[in-house]
């Protein structure tokens, strides 16, 4: 948390800096008075909580200068209002009350990149209130986030990808989303951002709500190299992400098996599959043993006798692909994951151990009484 000392001025002094500021804002006929300001206002309420609630009253005056005609004006304004929004849920419904959202969505249209980008952004902070979702889904601003996410700046496009995240709650705006086209320049900022950012998560749980519908799933698998981005999150992400990602493959291969099993597979899913079912959140293991379930010739079990381990499972998937030599690397594979997963233990038993053992007590001892728990 920033502390409000931060601020050069004392608590003393607060109301006199408002009623200065409230004043230039309200009563000066000097346009660049007025610019000043909302500056002043923007920088006041950057860190402190205080100067937000002191100077929510100026809402009404600063969205009325997003009207203006001068871009000197709408920036000000906007940015001002920007950091009056954040963390303060009063305000983020106050400004959209105000009528904000109209000139928002001009914004979203204007050949300012800066306007944009601006706008993008406070449609982020503003969407993170669920009071302000529906009026925000109902005022045509999903088409034009989508067309952001496709060819905005780059901090537009992750901005984008957050806001359509926050609206996508509501399940009528998936198929809004979605009629727009959303999958490609989705699948496209996965490809460019890093792997454990928090665009990647957004992006990674957007996509897999996507495919709760077939023509997400068909839209994923048309665009080159679609699954394999899902792939890569599930190899490399976060564990949020990589939960997103086994997620979204397994909607695919649950609502139609026959169509989905090659394009996974073919993306060489196994390795990070495997990693999941020993180093995954209990969500991530749960999910990925049912897709190797899955992916396998059979989704059942050969017979009563044979046991259906996972080494059965993957070595079954594997060797249909290329031969006795993938056989013989996933039994390879299985083997390193068997050893993460012991080494996994025993650190876990060490860590029990140290906690419940005098220092002078040998740690061999402490051992035994906790495995005979």
């Amino acid at each position: 948390m920033e502390p409000d000392s931060q601020i050069s001025e004392t608590d003393s002094k607060i109301p006199e800096i408002v009623n200065q500021t409230m004043e230039l804002l309200i009563q000066s006929s000097d346009p660049c008075s007025k610019i000043q300001a909302a500056k002043d206002i923007r920088r006041l309420t950057k860190t402190s909580q205080k100067y937000r609630r002191h100077f929510s009253g100026a809402i009404q005056y600063l969205v009325s200068m997003l009207r203006s005609n001068s871009v000197e004006f709408n920036e000000a304004s906007l940015l001002a209002l920007l950091n009056l929004a954040v963390k303060d849920e009063k305000n983020k419904v106050k400004i959209v009350d105000a009528g904000a959202l109209e000139p928002l969505i001009c914004f979203l249209r204007s050949d300012s990149t800066t306007l944009r980008e601006y706008a993008t952004a406070a449609l982020l902070t503003l969407s993170a209130s669920a009071i302000n979702k529906p009026t925000i889904s109902s005022s045509g601003a999903i088409p034009l986030l989508v067309e952001i996410l496709r060819d905005g700046s780059p901090q537009a496009k992750v901005d984008s990808v957050m806001t359509l995240y926050n609206l996508s709650t509501g399940r009528e705006n998936l198929s809004v989303i979605l009629s727009e086209k959303a999958i490609s320049p989705l699948v496209n900022l996965l490809k460019s951002c890093k792997k454990s950012s928090k665009t990647t998560e957004k992006c990674s749980a957007l996509i897999e709500s996507l495919l709760d519908f077939d023509e997400g799933r068909s839209a994923l698998t048309s665009e080159e190299g679609g699954v394999l981005a899902v792939v890569e999150v599930l190899e490399n992400g976060s564990p949020q992400s990589r939960e997103c990602a086994v997620g979204a493959l397994l909607k695919m291969c649950e609502s139609d098996r026959d169509r989905y099993r090659e394009p996974i597979l073919k993306e060489g899913v196994i390795p990070g599959l495997l990693e999941l079912t020993v180093q995954g959140t209990p969500r991530s293991q749960a999910k990925a043993r049912t897709l190797l379930q899955l992916l396998r010739d059979s989704p059942y079990p050969r017979s009563e006798f044979e046991a259906d381990t996972l080494e059965n499972i993957v070595c079954d998937i594997v060797s249909q692909i290329d031969g006795e030599d993938r056989g013989g690397k996933a039994k390879k594979m299985l083997a390193e994951m068997v050893q993460v997963s012991m080494e996994q233990s025993l650190r876990h038993l060490q860590q029990r151990a140290l906690v419940c053992t005098p220092t002078e007590m040998p740690l061999t001892k402490c051992r035994s009484k906790v495995s005979s728990k």
